[in-house]
């Protein structure tokens, strides 16, 4: 290109001007010169941002093809994995499953039968040379049966009887619990069923321990002002609520020495006037000597429990009443701590006005 210029300009020139031209001719020089290092600077910059481009596709190739390999090992592992599994369950080579023939598992088989079935053979035999020794009707050892545990109704939420007299709302469901409980005592049922029996004395039936037994009445007029005849609401509308009391059955009990148990009831802890007057019904506060023994409930079918009803007719109002009733009588333990139940139950009483 310089010279190019040079044999373009050189003939028009003069002589005169020799020295202004090579001042001229290294300008260009320069200039081209100059243009020469922009051009170098601008493929510098074009050529470099397209090795990055072509590395960065490099690594994205190298990292897919590594993806690809590791995937391909991961597929073909787990498939080894399968074959082996499939081969254990079933080898159509060696006609095997789980690694026996059929002949294998066949013995295998037999001999579980047999062993089970043995097994079956003896614990039946076994059972049935106990169940001859027991009786149905009656427990062969008593030596251990604890003495009598109670129950009262109606149910109340962790024992605790809390009402206002002037809002039935909170008193109903004890009477309807109450009303529920005694449909087996009613009249007309018990004197269907059952028979009427001489009181104070036990009521022993001789005979065949599996023939049935008769039961004696205990009727729901018996509990009087706590009978819901008289009062249908068990005095929760006055604020003088009644309670029932029942012995849990024990087969064959006798309260001892011919004297009949009794219940007594009382503050558990604080000022016994709190609780100034209760009134029991039968008034004897006992459950009478006619209702035992007990043969069981396969031979005792229409047994009735005994009960014996509190009325509270006088308690503190506006605070609560811790009440223990007891069973009194020959051989019953009624301070059991670890249980509440034996021989005794503890009741909260709290009637607001």
């Amino acid at each position: 290109m310089r010279r190019q210029l040079r044999s373009r300009r050189a003939p028009a020139l003069p002589y005169g001007y020799r020295y202004r031209l090579d001042d001229q001719d290294e300008v260009n020089q320069n200039y081209l010169a100059d243009e020469e290092e922009e051009a170098e600077e601008e493929a510098r910059v074009m050529v470099v941002p397209d090795l990055e481009e072509e590395e960065e596709e490099e690594k994205g190739e190298e990292e897919k093809e590594e993806e690809d390999s590791h995937s391909q090992e991961t597929d073909s592992a787990w498939w080894r994995k399968l074959q082996i599994v499939n081969e254990y369950l079933w080898d159509p080579e060696k006609r095997t499953s789980l690694a026996r023939t059929g002949q294998s598992w066949s013995l295998i088989l037999v001999i579980y039968f047999f062993f089970y079935a043995s097994l079956a053979a003896v614990i039946t035999l076994c059972m049935y040379t106990l169940f001859l020794t027991i009786s149905p009707y009656m427990p062969t050892f008593t030596e251990r049966v604890k003495p009598p545990g109670v129950m009262i109704r109606p149910f109340a939420h962790s024992l605790n009887f809390n009402f206002n007299v002037s809002e039935p709302d909170t008193w109903q469901h004890y009477v309807i619990s109450l009303n529920g409980f005694l449909q087996g005592y009613n009249d007309s049922l018990q004197e269907e069923m059952n028979v009427d029996c001489p009181p104070g004395q036990y009521f022993i039936q001789d005979g065949d321990e599996e023939e049935d037994k008769k039961a004696c009445q205990f009727k729901r007029s018996f509990l009087k002002n706590c009978s819901g005849l008289e009062d249908p609401t068990f005095g929760y509308s006055t604020g003088q609520p009644c309670i029932l009391l029942k012995m849990n059955r024990i087969v064959g009990f006798r309260p001892e020495r011919g004297d009949p148990v009794k219940v007594s009831c009382k503050v558990q802890r604080g000022d016994e006037n709190d609780i100034r007057s209760i009134s029991y019904y039968p008034e004897s506060a006992s459950f009478d000597l006619r209702y035992y023994p007990y043969y069981g409930k396969l031979t005792h079918v229409n047994y009735t429990s005994p009960l014996v009803a509190m009325h509270f007719t006088d308690v503190v109002k506006n605070q609560a009443v811790p009440v223990q009733c007891q069973l009194k009588g020959k051989g019953i333990i009624n301070d059991v701590i670890n249980d509440r139940f034996v021989g005794r139950v503890i009741f909260t009483l709290n009637i607001e006005t």
